[in-house]
């Protein structure tokens, strides 16, 4: 699919957003393995997550959606099923490696595989602790999907381990973390920064016996003899990750006033509100309160004169998925930004960095593409043209809110993907006020 989206002269309204991506992905696995019925309100019911489910289902999982809430009737580890079928993660990183944590816990015979472009994503990161714990596994020669479970006997435990990630990466964390529910001694996970922590806040409220300890970026997660969690009662705030890119939008739009309710605010979230207002933005945070062990707040947003910045180090890991639409905050500031030491961002959905480069200097943007980051020289306007997707929703949705500041109107081709993660996200932008036309090839 193809849209066209021409400049808007102004957005402004107050919205509330579906669940946050990374929350329900977990909520709903943790569920399973807790005993008895959990239910999640304003849980993310889209295509990412969709699969997800239909995973649980090969694992006999009983679940059910009404409305915006998922109820699921979760067993145990112990009774979890051993598919009969490919667990498909389709294009989702996410769902592959949170499962592989659980097949890994559950020792289920069991394969892991997805599209095309998830069968390059880089799998040795899980690979290798896993191995560590004794689980019984196997990747591709290369260490990417698709990877394959030997069956192991729940009465031949995991052995837990001291292990230090590579990499900050809260998909890898979370899945050595379930692989630990099988162990029969503690696992503690060692990261060089910090990455979000949905994960380590969801166990403490299911009553999993977990210790944080933030200086050093280490968490300690103890396994009694008998494990039993509790079923969860809670409501997912709203995607900081899809809200980024309306704050981004009503930035750079001129006349422009958004507030965005009941959104999630988790301090490893919140990198790119930071440096946007570090570039200028007038971003207000308003009613912060905790719910379900999670920040959660209001924010007001309202059109901008920006500046470039340098964003390097820890900021990186706090923000890395937000930096397509970052890069569009860029563009339209005055002077140079510049990204280093995000490497991270060629190992997502796409090479983040060379698609991004690519597709912006086809635009018109003055874009230099390095190693670790980028160099934008921004505030020079935009020509505006076709341009590609290339599969990656968030790179599609960043292209889409560059032609509402584009003098000409901007084609994005590929934007059917968007429905994977944020599946109103043209018609929230249109109630909003911005004009965008679906062209169906």
């Amino acid at each position: 699919m193809k849209t066209k989206i021409v400049k808007s002269n102004g957005i402004s309204g107050t919205i509330r957003l579906a669940g946050d991506k990374s929350i329900s992905h977990r909520a709903a696995l943790f569920a399973a393995l807790a005993t008895g019925q959990s239910s999640i309100e304003n849980f993310l019911d889209a295509g990412v997550t969709r699969v997800l489910l239909n995973n649980l289902t090969k694992l006999g999982v009983t679940w059910q959606m009404a409305g915006n809430t998922l109820t699921v009737e979760g067993n145990g580890i112990g009774g979890l099923k051993e598919p009969t079928d490919v667990l498909f993660c389709g294009n989702s990183a996410t769902t592959l490696r949170l499962l592989a944590g659980v097949i890994a816990a559950a020792g289920l015979d069991a394969t892991l595989d997805g599209s095309d472009g998830l069968r390059k994503r880089p799998m040795k990161r899980i690979i290798e602790p896993l191995h560590s714990m004794g689980v019984p596994l196997k990747g591709s020669d290369s260490n990417t999907a698709p990877l394959k479970f030997q069956k192991r006997s729940l009465f031949d435990p995991l052995e837990g381990q001291n292990i230090s990630l590579n990499v900050a990466s809260a998909q890898v964390k979370t899945c050595v973390l379930l692989a630990g529910l099988g162990a029969n001694t503690p696992i503690i996970v060692n990261e060089p920064a910090q990455s979000r922590d949905h994960t380590e806040r969801l166990l403490k409220l299911i009553g999993a016996a977990i210790t944080v300890d933030e200086a050093n970026h280490s968490i300690r997660l103890i396994i009694p003899d008998e494990i039993m969690l509790n079923p969860l009662d809670l409501t997912i705030p709203g995607d900081i990750s899809s809200a980024a890119f309306l704050i981004v939008a009503a930035l750079i739009i001129p006349n422009s006033s958004l507030r965005i309710e009941n959104v999630g605010l988790n301090p490893t979230r919140t990198g790119l509100l930071d440096v946007l207002i570090e570039m200028g933005g007038q971003i207000s945070i308003l009613d912060e309160r905790v719910e379900n062990n999670e920040p959660v707040g209001t924010i007001e947003v309202r059109s901008s004169e920006l500046v470039g910045i340098e964003i390097d180090g820890d900021t990186i890991v706090r923000m890395i998925d937000e930096f397509p639409i970052f890069a569009i905050a860029a563009v339209c500031s005055e002077g140079k930004t510049t990204v280093r030491d995000a490497t991270e961002l060629r190992y997502k959905e796409t090479d983040r960095i060379s698609v991004l480069s690519g597709e912006l200097l086809n635009l018109g943007v003055d874009i230099e593409e390095k190693p670790g980051g980028f160099i934008i020289e921004g505030g020079k306007g935009i020509s505006g043209g076709e341009c590609n997707g290339h599969g990656d929703h968030r790179l599609a949705m960043s292209l889409s809110i560059l032609g509402t500041v584009s003098e000409q109107p901007i084609i994005v081709k590929g934007t059917g993907i968007i429905k994977e993660s944020f599946p109103n996200f043209f018609e929230l932008l249109t109630s909003l006020g911005v004009d965008s036309i679906n062209l169906y090839e």
